[in-house]
């Protein structure tokens, strides 16, 4: 349309086939413009490798982090970024893990690790987020957390000050479980409750009421609670009070 506005403003147009002698001299130039455009629609589907996400409309480094239980230091660092406002739409980011990460995971709840426990090279302050028989887990996946039984409807608490940044049932075996995150490496998780009483988004303080424990996801009551640092779990026990 531009080129067309352009060249009536210098030569009149007086029939198609005349327009068509006009642009003959300029079908090289529109032929390379439109093989450029393809070009690069091409290159925003660029295969996805091992551990790999690309951003899309509406991704924040603070939504992609929490969506594969990581934090946006850990991001920041595994891509080399100085500014967590400065991604753009297409831009293939690295997530941690062996898996290749879709522009659409099923849910934003991380998955435990697993492996031994480890401890972080800093500490945090926590209070037990619930009242009642503890134990660690026994399962590979859950051998950094704790599980502590109770009474069902019994309050969990968080174990520190944060920001809510998951609450629901996204993933299997969990039930209704809350992620709290507590500074750019630690958060904290919450699973197996009966009730959730803050929705994501939510600022809690330490000690504050945020559910209700439950059997969601298993079958006994109690609670599951894992503390995780840059998106590992680490043993939660070292952290808590004795």
């Amino acid at each position: 349309m531009y080129l067309l506005t352009l060249f009536t403003r210098f030569r009149p147009i007086k029939s198609p086939l005349s327009f068509a002698s006009l642009i003959r001299p300029y079908g090289r130039f529109i032929a390379v413009l439109g093989m450029a455009v393809v070009l690069a629609a091409c290159g925003t589907s660029k295969p996805l490798g091992p551990g790999q996400y690309r951003v899309v409309k509406g991704d924040t480094l603070t939504k992609i982090a929490r969506q594969y239980g990581q934090t946006v230091a850990s991001l920041m660092r595994s891509n080399n970024l100085k500014n967590p406002n400065n991604i753009r739409v297409g831009q293939i980011l690295n997530i941690k893990g062996g898996a290749q990460a879709s522009t659409a995971p099923p849910s934003s709840a991380p998955r435990p690790s697993a492996g031994p426990s480890v401890a972080a090279p800093r500490s945090i302050k926590l209070v037990w987020p619930a009242q009642g028989t503890r134990s660690r887990g026994t399962q590979a996946h859950t051998t950094q957390g704790v599980y502590i039984a109770g009474p069902a409807g019994s309050p969990v608490k968080a174990a520190a000050a944060g920001k809510v940044v998951y609450a629901g049932n996204g993933l299997r075996g969990y039930g209704n479980m809350l992620i709290v995150n507590h500074d750019t490496h630690f958060l904290s998780v919450y699973a197996h409750n009966q009730n959730l009483l803050v929705k994501e988004g939510a600022q809690v303080k330490q000690g504050q009421t945020i559910a209700a424990m439950g059997s969601t996801g298993s079958n006994a009551v109690h609670l599951y609670f894992e503390l995780r640092y840059d998106g590992k779990a680490v043993d939660a026990l070292r952290y808590l009070p004795k």
